[in-house]
């Protein structure tokens, strides 16, 4: 288990993941089709944009928060 302090950082990490893999296999099915290329191309894409994602979920998300909370009213 890691400590909670890099909950944070493990959170970006999974969803950066996540939404990477799922954007760039619908890319390469939009670009290319279901083809023989398409894994090959999906996950060079993956490979490619995930540290791109997880750097920028990194920066963003703290902005982000800090809109919504803005946004939100707080309590119930």
């Amino acid at each position: 288990m890691l400590p909670a302090r890099f909950a944070p950082v493990l959170f970006g990490f999974l969803l950066s993941g996540i939404m990477s893999c799922i954007v760039t296999f619908v890319a390469a099915l939009k670009n290319i089709g279901f083809t023989a290329q398409t894994v090959d191309a999906w996950l060079s894409a993956w490979l490619f944009g995930w540290p791109v994602a997880f750097c920028v979920v990194l920066v963003v998300a703290p902005l982000v928060r800090g809109f919504v909370n803005r946004l939100v009213k707080q309590g119930s």
